[in-house]
């Protein structure tokens, strides 16, 4: 079972390569979340794996996903393999130790561990923008062996692998940043629609967290995930955070691989 969340679709493809070579199901976080209110314990089969696959918010764990692994449980007769697999745009700072800790208080050991850089989707602070067209379909092409290489390595169920990206100044950036980040940034409050906005629904479709509500404008509540996929699916670019994002770049997962 591979366990993963996607505002944009990349960590949404890197879990679908995933699960289709390792032969495991897909289940989306958000709709989990959801189901942990009924649902007591996961039962794992014999050979069976359980991966994690997210997006790196700020050098962190986006806070959602932290919540989900400290209520979820599992059933099973013999410790599975676990793995975990972060996309991000650059760097992933000290995610998969914050990550393999959080399972170390679960009693659980996360066996392997990988990054996959891919295009940026960040665009809601000065400074930070979508990547140019030929840097995304470089990033692309290289996740795309990436992918390869990070499925031989599960299907090994190779040990004590934790290849991560963290870059420079890590621990600033994770044990720093991330906590401001977590504090003053997630929310929703400066998401609006402007006048472009064409009333197609869209925005409420996409959003995995059921925050926008259409009446008969786009209005967000205060379950903001942060994913962004609101603003990046918008048809008209309508949507925006401030001002800051009115001549920024938007983007969506597309393999052009195939």
């Amino acid at each position: 079972m591979i366990f993963y969340f996607s505002g944009t679709g990349n960590s949404r493809w890197v879990a679908g390569e995933l699960a289709e070579v390792q032969n495991e199901k897909l289940f989306f976080i958000p709709d989990e979340i959801e189901s942990l209110r009924y649902k007591n314990k996961y039962a794992v089969s014999p050979g069976e794996k359980i991966g994690f696959v997210f997006p790196v918010y700020s050098w962190g764990i986006p806070p959602f996903i932290t919540s989900f692994i400290k209520a979820i449980n599992f059933d099973y007769d013999c410790p599975p393999y676990i793995f975990l697999v972060c996309t991000c745009g650059d760097d992933t700072g000290l995610t998969d130790i914050i990550f393999r800790r959080l399972l170390d208080r679960k009693n659980m050991f996360c066996n392997a561990g990988f990054s996959v850089t891919m295009p940026n989707n960040y665009i809601l602070l000065p400074g930070f923008d979508t990547d140019s067209k030929a840097l995304e379909t470089r990033k692309l092409e290289k996740a795309s062996e990436r992918i390869k290489y990070v499925n031989k390595e599960i299907s090994l169920k190779t040990n004590n692998l934790y290849d991560f990206h963290r870059g420079k100044f890590a621990f600033l950036k994770s044990r720093i940043i991330n906590p401001l980040f977590r504090k003053l940034q997630v929310q929703s409050r400066h998401f609006h629609a402007n006048d472009n906005c064409i009333r197609c629904g869209l925005c409420s479709k996409v959003c995995p967290s059921h925050n926008i509500d259409l009446s008969p404008t786009p209005r967000w509540g205060n379950n903001c995930l942060q994913c962004l996929a609101c603003i990046h699916d918008c048809p008209v670019q309508a949507i925006q955070y401030k001002n800051i994002t009115v001549e920024k770049g938007r983007y969506h997962f597309e393999n052009i691989t195939e």
